[in-house]
């Protein structure tokens, strides 16, 4: 029986999932955010590589293009390159930036915004060889290998057939001039780029469905672990169901002598249940003294029978007060004249008038 051999076959349970993710163990593909990463750098390249290369291109003309004007003074061939490759860095900075935001947006798609600091502190069993050893033989390490295995020859595969498709223009860069070949050699290798960021995407989003269906294995509960987790978050079963048997206990109890004090129970006709009661001079307003539905409706009706107290059908009445009106409270100024005429009813057939009755309701 999968009980008794602690099979987990219960899937997990809202506490099991958050606590898995406080401590980082979320289903997340390291292969499909570099892949998304790659195609994002290569369309950001044939976007902005031109006006990257014609920025750089002018600076590097206007900075060292004149070389026979320096003076051999070291400071300034240092101040100069400096200039340079600030103005590099400052070109290919939203390049950077783009690529950063990329980076972040493949995180926060596979396992939205989340942060742990325990993740953070050393942890030195990453770095032992016997672990390290037996990540590798075990079967994932195994199946990581092959996976790796087949991405490398699917990059050289698409590679050189995205290099094939391209091969006529390749061949005809020997009749181009020096920047003209510049541009061919970009547009070729951003062209292969996408060819092969595309090729990997497909395959990291196997990845992807692999990770998170092992995440939910791995997140799999056995039959006792479900008990004790129900155990630690809502106390001992055995004590909860002595709690709430106490807490029946009470209400009954409650119930036993304050139905016997009213004047009128006014049902639904069996769901609900609603005792009231008014003392003329000592209440400003009739006062629910008990209601209940179900099982509770059952036994307040059961003692009003058993204590002659009149029990009449309202249904809007019964639902009203029943979702309104708080034990011990009076009726609202609203259900005022509803009620009075409940009671009126009641008295008349006692053969007694309520006192201001009539003044009230209207």
């Amino acid at each position: 029986m999968p009980e008794q051999s602690g099979e987990k076959t219960f899937d997990a349970t809202p506490h099991r999932r958050q606590q898995a993710r406080e401590k980082g163990q979320v289903a997340y593909s390291q292969d499909l955010g570099s892949a998304a990463l790659l195609l994002v750098a290569a369309g950001l390249l044939r976007a902005l590589g031109p006006g990257i290369i014609n920025a750089s291109s002018e600076l590097l003309y206007r900075n060292l293009g004149e070389v026979g004007t320096l003076t051999g003074d070291g400071a300034v061939l240092t101040g100069e390159v400096q200039k340079v490759l600030s103005g590099i860095g400052f070109a290919l900075l939203p390049l950077m930036m783009l690529l950063m935001l990329a980076a972040a947006a493949s995180s926060v798609f596979q396992i939205g915004f989340l942060f742990v600091p325990e993740r953070l502190a050393p942890d030195f069993s990453r770095i032992s060889p016997l672990a390290g050893v037996k990540r590798i033989v075990s079967l994932q390490g195994v199946m990581r290998l092959g996976f790796g295995l087949l991405k490398v020859l699917l990059v050289v595969g698409v590679a050189g057939v995205a290099i094939w498709l391209q091969s006529d223009e390749i061949m005809l860069a020997s009749a181009l001039s020096i920047p003209q070949i510049a541009t061919l050699l970009v547009n070729v290798t951003v062209t292969t780029l996408l060819w092969v960021g595309g090729a990997l995407f497909i395959l990291a989003l196997f990845d992807f469905a692999f990770q998170k269906w092992k995440h939910e294995q791995d997140l799999k509960m056995t039959h006792q672990e479900v008990k004790e987790e129900m155990k630690n978050l809502q106390g001992d079963p055995h004590v909860v169901a002595r709690r709430k048997q106490v807490q029946r206990q009470m209400v009954m109890n409650r119930m036993s002598g304050s139905v016997p004090q009213a004047d009128v129970v006014v049902t639904n006709p069996t769901e609900l249940a609603v005792a009231i009661k008014y003392e003329h001079g000592e209440m400003a307003a009739p006062v629910v003294v008990a209601k209940g539905a179900g099982t509770l409706a059952q036994r307040i009706r059961r003692l009003a029978l058993e204590h002659n107290i009149p029990i009449v059908e309202r249904k809007p009445l019964a639902q009203l007060l029943y979702k309104e009106v708080e034990i011990n409270h009076p009726v609202p100024d609203s259900s005022y004249a509803a009620v009075a005429e409940v009671l009126a009813y009641v008295y008349q057939l006692k053969g007694k008038k309520i006192p201001g009755a009539d003044r009230r309701a209207a």
